[in-house]
């Protein structure tokens, strides 16, 4: 662990270091990552050292592991990840949990020669404290059961306190564990409203039979 934090690359400080995946961050959200890379470790050692965010964006394009001839695309949206846990179960691999905080926007992002993708961004204020509206309780109550089903199974997949009275909190819950495909996951993170984006899920789960 030390090892890593005394091998941290220097990047340009005023731009955020940015992780490309092919999954979907969202705000209060609980992301697992295995780092083996050299460029993700170097970024992991100088987020540990200096207690720093960085950030998550999906791939529009490309691999998250790099491969000659596939260039990444990244979507114009991320969501910060700051640094809850992180293991060294063997050296030159991490193991590390985040939560997800602010979302931003992605004004610009080059990409050293080491292959860390670097951004200037935005800051975009988090979602307004809303309960779910009557037609939409049904929401947070079937979430509330998944999450029941899934904590006897041995796999919860959320950070607590858990929120059921926020209607955002319980959109980003149900984003993260519906069968959707990544874009859909992406515009549901980038809506300012999070009633219209509980509205989204709420007819999701609707046309599937989830919630009646």
């Amino acid at each position: 662990m030390l090892e890593m934090v005394e091998r941290a690359s220097a990047f340009d400080t005023g731009a955020l270091p940015l992780f490309p995946l092919q999954t979907v961050l969202f705000p209060g959200g609980l992301l697992h990552l295995k780092i083996f890379e050299a460029r993700y470790l170097d970024m992991m050692g100088r987020c540990m050292r200096e207690t720093t965010p960085f950030g998550v964006v999906a791939l529009r394009e490309g691999r998250e592991v790099r491969q000659p001839g596939h260039d990444e695309v990244l979507e114009s949206h991320g969501v910060m990840a700051e640094l809850i846990e992180v293991d060294s179960p063997q050296s030159g691999i991490l193991m590390v949990q985040c939560r997800g905080s602010q979302r931003f926007a992605l004004q610009s992002s080059r990409r050293q020669p080491d292959g860390l993708w670097l951004g200037e961004i935005e800051l975009i204020d988090g979602d307004e404290a809303v309960a779910p509206t009557e037609p939409l309780r049904g929401c947070a109550q079937g979430l509330a059961s998944a999450i029941e089903t899934l904590r006897a199974q041995g796999s919860l997949p959320f950070l607590e306190p858990f929120r059921f009275d926020d209607a955002g909190w319980v959109a980003n819950r149900w984003c993260e564990i519906l069968p959707i495909s990544l874009a859909a996951k992406q515009k549901l993170m980038t809506l300012d409203d999070p009633l219209i984006r509980l509205q989204l899920v709420d007819e999701f789960l609707r046309s599937k039979g989830v919630i009646g």
